[in-house]
């Protein structure tokens, strides 16, 4: 049996709460709702947009780190007119970070010299990187058979917030109507479709160069004096040598030079034309820069104009002088004839 406790009197007593006379009847109070504005029950309310204005809907969901490096590289291939792609073979990071660092100071050795003349700096936004060849491909794709019709600013109406009130008729969207034709990013639906099938009818020419692991190295503009010094760093031969060991020491370095064996050159992408290892070089060997090739084809095209010039003068002279010629039997036989009449009028004088 378990123990029984003794309370004392004062605690066996109930407490009467306290009540509020103010408060006794608030739970029959009813709540009243004020009228909504004359303005709200005129317009219309646009719906609530179902994506932030910054992130229209993807294909792919824009969280996964393969829709950010299918944009990265999108916006790669876009803005640069230089790309020189390389073939690595398992590269340790102390080889990348000698390769890097090699290639950083090659560079900016070129951006002295240019900037003595006053010409433009494009090593500082040199960057070597290793892509994933499989969404290079992909982005490659996009960048090459996707044009999108961008409308006119302020033609289409988006929805907003829903506190504007708008009379206008606006479409519900969401995130997983993707088949919008309105979603012509790079990431849509559509630019997926439409570039996989022209790919599969017409590949792009730097498809076959896609294969194994793939580096690029790219150019913010095209100069062959920055192209060459990569060349001679990354793939030197005959025509761009490496740096000699005393002017260059840490290049021989054995981490550097390990790197350099373990990447093959395979091409080029020049201001969207594919290039190979021969083209990607000749660019490379353009004596003067950009402002030399512009100096071999104003060269060119003056000699052009000057050999067409000089073949039509040759045909009208030609033309003139079988004139003058023919003229000239002309008046000899002609002289030729009133001799011969004043000869036989001497004749029948003397006689």
């Amino acid at each position: 049996m378990p123990p029984q406790l003794r309370l004392l009197p004062s605690q066996l007593s109930g407490k009467t709460p306290y009540l509020c006379t103010q408060c006794r009847y608030a739970s029959l109070a009813s709540a009243t709702t004020p009228a909504p504005p004359l303005h709200q029950t005129v317009s219309a309310v646009s719906p609530v947009s179902h994506y932030p204005l910054t992130q229209p809907p993807s294909y792919k969901p824009p969280e996964f780190r393969k829709s950010q490096l299918h944009r990265q590289y999108q916006s790669l291939l876009r803005s640069s007119p230089l790309i020189l792609l390389f073939q690595h073979n398992n590269l340790k990071a102390t080889e990348w970070s000698g390769i890097r660092r090699e290639l950083r100071n090659a560079l900016k050795k070129v951006d002295e010299a240019l900037a003595k003349e006053g010409k433009e700096m494009a090593g500082e936004g040199a960057r070597l990187q290793v892509v994933q060849t499989g969404i290079l491909a992909s982005a490659l794709n996009i960048v090459e058979f996707w044009d999108p019709k961008y409308e006119a600013e302020g033609q289409g109406t988006r929805p907003t917030d829903p506190t504007t009130n708008t009379s206008a008729v606006v479409e519900n969207t969401r995130p997983d109507d993707a088949t919008d034709p309105a979603f012509t990013h790079g990431l849509s639906r559509q630019a997926w479709s439409m570039s996989s099938q022209k790919a599969k009818s017409t590949p792009s020419e730097l498809t076959p160069l896609l294969s194994g692991p793939i580096a690029l190295l790219t150019l913010p503009t095209t100069s062959p004096q920055h192209l060459a010094t990569a060349l001679s760093i990354l793939a030197p031969t005959k025509e761009f040598p490496a740096p000699k060991r005393r002017v260059n020491a840490a290049y021989h370095e054995k981490p550097v030079q390990d790197g350099v064996a373990k990447l093959m050159l395979l091409g080029a992408r020049v201001e969207g034309q594919v290039m190979d290892m021969a083209g990607a070089r000749w660019v490379g060997g353009i004596k003067g820069g950009m402002e030399g090739l512009r100096a071999q084809l104003v060269g060119m095209l003056s000699g052009v104009g000057a050999s067409v010039t000089s073949i039509l003068e040759s045909a009208g002279r030609n033309l003139w002088v079988t004139i003058e010629g023919r003229r000239g039997m002309l008046e000899e036989e002609e002289k030729g004839e009133s001799g011969e009449e004043k000869g036989e009028n001497g004749e029948q004088k003397v006689e």
